[in-house]
């Protein structure tokens, strides 16, 4: 038994749409298909998702709605016609869109979750319909009915325990499942939504709940690469990776797969495959606890990601002033600011942060109080930095890897700002300024696949 997951590519289009309808019919194991919200048609396209933000901002600031609802209700009778159901659906769809607007509160911490789920739920009644026309015994489910109870906390929630109970009661059902993804109900009965990307967590909710075989994630590439293709021509795909692979390379920068979507599935032990919506005979990635090590690379990727800052506290005798970690942590917690990385010395720490959690008065506030309270000796703060992660569990048994990856860095003249290796040995996270980026990964790549 398995569950299929379509993202918006997949579904953007009745084109589309025809070869999501001949992969699921394929195979009768697929039994629970979850969608997204139709995405882009082509590079000059909206995704639905924010066509629905742009009519939430219309509707905040009162300001004219009617174009942008049409626009979007287009996007659903476009398909519709083709499969011959749009007057199944234009009539409703534009009257549930209409009653966003007329029941809009901007008090209400859910108002956006409304509109923004709106595009999985509306496209999985579209899609249950056109496969009932399709001789398919097929029927929308909505995440409530089928059980999915998340936490009260407006696009950023996450699933109750008490969910997978009561989604197994339709494991055994005749009808194949349409489920949207991307949002649940809190226990008073509030849409909430997922963080963005979000239809992935869905799609390894309901394969936890159904303890199902495999989890199958559609998408437009044929898997995950060794490296991005914008610094790399023709990656090697990534055939077999364990979850924490996975999980360190997407925290790093990858985006085929939504970096919180694998819990559900590690924790359940239920494989996951990426797949090409576009070429579905294509190997894809499978993603599961362990494999043999002798069998593949023992480095699985190199990833990288913008956007980062480094603050560097510098203090005479820093390793025996006890507690001095514990307030620089302090005053983190204080102003609301995690950190990713803080590698030390004998005489002094640096802080990896991204900085998107840093305006300019907060950064000041920040460095005032380090300042204050820890009274260093030097501090600074540098912008511009990449991280760039070396990943795989074949590292730990290969000696010489950072050795390796540091040289191959040199040759390039990559100046190194900070370097972070935990002590599981599975990912080695290089700090460099951003304009080297490019190299770094280029370097590294064809140091350990070429």
């Amino acid at each position: 038994m398995k569950v299929i997951k379509f993202g918006g590519s997949s579904v953007a289009s009745a084109e589309q749409l025809k070869k999501v309808l001949a992969i699921v019919t394929a195979d009768n194991s697929r039994r629970f298909v979850v969608v997204s919200a139709p995405g882009k048609r082509n590079n000059k396209d909206k995704k639905v998702t924010d066509l629905l933000i742009q009519f939430y901002h219309a509707v905040l600031y009162k300001q004219p709605a009617e174009d942008v609802i049409r626009e979007i209700v287009s996007r659903y009778t476009e398909i519709a016609t083709e499969f011959q159901v749009e007057d199944r659906i234009e009539k409703p769809f534009y009257a549930e869109l209409k009653a966003l607007q007329e029941n809009f509160d901007e008090t209400d911490p859910y108002a956006l979750d409304r509109f923004l789920a709106s595009g999985e739920n509306l496209n999985a009644q579209l899609i249950a319909v056109c496969f009932k026309k399709s001789g398919v015994n097929a029927r929308y489910i909505n995440p409530k009915e089928l059980g999915i109870l998340v936490s009260n906390e407006p696009q950023n929630a996450r699933i109750l325990e008490k969910s997978y109970k009561k989604m197994y009661h339709w494991r055994d059902s005749e009808e194949l499942l349409i489920i949207p993804g991307f949002f649940g109900y809190t226990e008073d009965g509030h849409v909430c939504t997922f963080s963005r990307g979000g239809s992935d967590i869905t799609g390894s909710i309901v394969a936890a709940g159904m303890q199902v075989d495999l989890y199958e994630n559609f998408t437009d590439v044929d898997g995950i690469y060794a490296a991005s293709p914008k610094y790399i021509h023709e990656p090697e795909l990534i055939k077999y990776a364990t979850y924490r692979e996975i999980r360190e390379l997407t925290y790093a920068g990858f985006t085929v797969f939504h970096d919180e979507a694998l819990m559900p599935s590690y924790k359940a032990k239920i494989p996951v495959i990426i797949k090409n919506t576009n070429n579905p005979d294509c190997q894809g990635t499978l993603i599961q606890k362990s494999f043999d090590n002798k069998a593949r690379n023992e480095v699985v990727g190199v990833a990288s990601d913008n956007g980062f800052c480094g603050i560097t506290v510098g203090k005479y005798l820093l390793n025996r002033e006890v507690g001095i970690v514990r307030r620089i942590l302090q005053i983190l917690e204080d102003l609301h600011i995690g950190f990713e990385h803080m590698p030390s010395g004998i005489d002094d720490i640096s802080i990896l942060l991204r900085e998107r959690q840093l305006t300019r008065d907060t950064e000041a506030t920040l460095m005032k109080r380090i300042e204050e309270e820890i009274q260093p000796d030097h501090l600074s703060i540098e912008h511009g930095l990449s991280v760039v992660a070396l990943v795989g569990e074949g590292m730990r048994e290969r000696p010489g890897t950072t050795s390796d990856s540091t040289a191959a860095l040199a040759r390039k003249n990559v100046n190194l700002r900070m370097i972070s290796q935990g002590a599981d040995e599975r990912s080695i996270i290089f700090t460099i300024r951003s304009e080297q980026e490019r190299l770094a990964v280029r370097s590294l790549y064809y140091t350990f696949f070429d």
